[in-house]
């Protein structure tokens, strides 16, 4: 999928470099009475976590099919397959708005000890590594100096170590405020201004949770970066509670909500049978159908030539996922032939607020429990239970599709006659095409944890990867880049790339070589051998 469609999707991003395109944002308009004035907190935080998400990593984006969840047959409706990763997108704007949120915090309070200072400290963390696991160095110890308009790249290791700095502070300070009025830990921060209407103990828990996310991100650097001292980071937030509560369940995590204005992503696409337009991904139906998921039943349908051929609709083997590998034309043959699985279209497209749909949840309990299982799994954390977290994970996620044992479930024929070329029964989109059972039960079996070995690592990343279906952005997909589980689907021409290679990150903001071209020069140089090469690994990722 190219990169530039992403840029081009993306809300309220108004310039494309990250730190040097300055100047009309980050100093005073001379031409504006009262230029400084006092800006309401509540404005400035309304607008970060009203755009923290990027319209990409919402559910059935573009980061839905990096993760290879839902592949795209026809661009003109969808997008492309490619993974020809050009010149990314920022996150200039959140570091914008976090350094005039620390400003404003500080004028407003008198002090730097109050909530939305520590919120402040949040979101410069969240910019920095947002940006910089998608391309490695970038400026951020000398970002937002008006008076600096050529920024000199941080290696990505001192990225991490600031972002890390700043999230223990925050975490602090919101202890510290409940610890002297401890009605605040059930008091919303700001009412008006958080979308996700969080407690002050609320946004503490998303915080270190958070941090336990950054912290995993990196353990392919823990060994050979003592001064990082990531598992003892890990290990000190899991075993201090009292100092670093995290998430207990899925009312704490961080949810995007639909409505009538800001619309379910595909709801549109209910018209004219569009839902003919992708299909669930081979890499995570074969898992689901492997194991026996019960999942696969809510999120998607069998494939109709499937069914036409005998097997009945709650047949695991009966749900087929598109391959990423073929071009669109065979994809698109291949699915009005009805040899693939469709999504839910009564789950996914009927409703503009996505009433039927699973929670969009951007940041977690469910990833938590598997963060703290492989954390366990590697040895970073002892007195705990690995097969405990893993479980808690997987129940959590479970819980999201309201689903319990026993339970019947019906499938929906998925697309319009007209679409697709088998339809025995001459079903019409959303009719009842049959039902199946939840078996949990059996599906625990089938998943039973292996142990705190290779193979009960691979079993945690992969359920991680399940639970991550239409949820946490880009993560599935910086999951399988840093640990390769599970093996996306790759090596055709679908791909796009030289020898369908998947890329490792990508490129810089088209922009830095103009406006910044030194600095840019020499990061290049100093991690890629002078080429902005989207197929070799940043620091993170060797």
């Amino acid at each position: 999928m190219k990169l530039r469609n992403i840029i081009f999707s993306l809300l309220s991003i108004s310039c494309l470099g990250f730190f040097s395109c300055q100047e009309g944002d980050l100093i005073d308009n001379p031409n504006v009475a009262n230029a400084d004035a006092i800006i309401p907190r509540t404005l400035l935080l309304n607008h970060l976590t009203a755009t923290l998400i990027r319209t990409d990593e919402q559910p059935w984006a573009l980061s839905a099919g990096g993760a290879q969840y839902n592949i795209s047959n026809y661009q003109y409706y969808r997008f492309n397959n490619n993974y020809n990763y050009g010149n990314t997108s920022d996150s200039y704007d959140i570091l914008k708005y976090a350094l005039s949120l620390e400003t404003q915090a500080v004028k407003q309070s008198g002090n730097n000890t109050n909530v939305y200072f520590a919120l402040s400290q949040f979101f410069k963390a969240y910019s920095g590594i947002w940006l910089s696991q998608r391309v490695g160095d970038i400026p951020f110890s000398q970002a937002g100096d008006s008076k600096n308009l050529t920024p000199a790249y941080d290696n990505q290791k001192d990225v991490y170590k600031s972002a890390l700095g700043m999230l223990d502070n925050a975490n602090t300070l919101i202890k510290n405020l409940i610890a002297a009025t401890p009605t605040l830990a059930s008091q919303k921060v700001d009412a008006g201004g958080d979308i996700f209407n969080f407690t002050y103990l609320q946004w503490q828990k998303l915080i270190n949770t958070y941090t336990l996310r950054v912290l995993v991100s990196l353990s392919k650097r823990a060994q050979d970066n003592a001064d990082l001292q990531v598992a003892q980071k890990f290990a000190n937030i899991i075993s201090n509670p009292a100092q670093y509560p995290i998430m207990e369940g899925n009312s704490d995590n961080m949810v995007y909500v639909y409505n009538a204005v800001n619309r379910y992503p595909v709801y549109s696409l209910q018209l004219n049978a569009y839902n003919n337009f992708s299909n669930p991904g081979g890499t995570y139906l074969n898992i689901g159908s492997q194991t026996k998921d019960p999942r696969i039943f809510v999120t998607s349908t069998p494939a109709p030539a499937e069914i036409s051929a005998g097997k009945a609709v709650s047949d695991f083997s009966a749900f087929i996922g598109s391959d990423p590998n073929l071009s669109q034309a065979v994809l698109l043959n291949n699915s009005d032939s009805g040899m693939y699985s469709f999504a839910n279209y009564n789950r996914y497209y009927v409703s503009q607020t996505g009433a039927n749909a699973e929670p969009f949840i951007f940041i977690g309990y469910s990833e938590m429990c598997f963060n703290i299982a492989e954390a366990i799994n590697r040895g970073w954390i002892t007195g705990q239970n690995a097969k405990d977290w893993y479980l808690k994970g997987i129940n959590a996620s479970l819980a999201t599709y309201g689903l319990s044992e026993g339970q019947t479930v019906s499938i929906n024929f998925p697309i319009s006659s007209s679409n697709v070329k088998v339809n025995p029964k001459g079903l019409k989109q959303g009719d009842v095409w049959g039902t199946a059972t939840v078996n949990i039960a059996q599906f625990l079996t089938n998943v039973a944890y292996a142990g705190d070995n290779a193979t009960g690592l691979n079993q945690i990343l992969t359920q991680k990867y399940m639970a991550m279906f239409n949820n946490s952005g880009w993560e599935a997909f910086y999951n399988y880049r840093r640990t390769g589980i599970p093996a996306l689907l790759s090596g055709g021409t679908g791909i796009g790339t030289a020898n369908g290679i998947l890329p490792r990150r990508w490129m810089y903001m088209a922009t830095e070589s103009a406006y910044n071209p030194q600095n840019y020069q020499k990061a290049i140089r100093d991690q890629f051998g002078g080429a902005d090469d989207p197929l070799k690994d940043a620091w993170l990722t060797k």
